[in-house]
This record gives C-alpha cells, structure tokens and sequence, in this order.
C-alpha cells in the first residue's frame, strides 16, 4: 500500500521557520518526483517545490526562492522542506505528492500519489 504521511506542521510567527517532512512507504521512492503542493483556504492547490528523481534536481515556485529549500533522502524514504523567513500567505495545508511521469514537475495534475496534509500557519 502507498502511503505518503506528512509531519512538522504548526504555528508559527512571521519571519520564523518550520520543517515538513514527508515519510513515503509502499513504492520505489528513488524512482518517483517528489513535490509540495499546498492549498490555502478557499483557494486552488499550488505547486510550491520539486525535487527530481534523476539527479535530484530543484525547483520552487517564485514567492519561495530564497526562503524554502527542499531535500530528500532516498536512503529513508523520506522527502523535507525547510521553511525560513515564513510570511502570512504562506499559510496553508502542505501536501507531499509523488508521480512517475515525465510531464512538467510543477504541474501539480501530474502526481499519482498524495499524502494527507500538514497544516502550516503563519500569524502573530
């Protein structure tokens, strides 16, 4: 069985960091994209970050440069996005996804599998 499990979400001020992590089990995680896509509410999901499977390659939407770094450990199956210097909108639930294609990794339609969330707040 798939499973992508999210953690490391909470509450945090302006201007302070958090860690997601994402524990992925059930599938051949060396072989699949990773990404973070987040939904705030009564908005659309929004890719945020990428890592490729080839060579582990980055990639982050603009608001986020800079500011968030994405890893992943292949070795534990487990993926990560560090977040610095977090602002207000970046409030949201943060999904890890996994896919095997080949389409465009920012394309948040693409991914095959979806972890249940982690919810992040930024506020004072």
């Amino acid at each position: 069985e798939v499973q992508l499990v999210e953690s490391g979400g909470g509450l945090v001020q302006p201007g302070g960091s958090l860690r997601v992590s994402c524990a992925a089990s059930g599938f051949t995680f060396g072989s699949y994209d990773m990404s973070w896509v987040r939904q705030a509410p009564g908005k659309g999901p929004e890719w945020v970050s990428g890592i490729s499977r080839s060579d582990g390659s980055t990639y982050y939407r603009d608001s986020v440069k800079g500011r968030f770094t994405i890893s992943r450990d292949n070795a534990e199956n487990t993926m990560y996005l560090q977040m610095n210097s977090l602002k207000p909108e970046d409030t949201a639930v943060y999904y890890c996804a996994a896919r095997f294609g080949s389409s465009c990794l920012r394309d948040y339609r693409s991914y095959n599998f979806w972890g249940q969330g982690t919810q992040v707040t930024v506020s004072s």
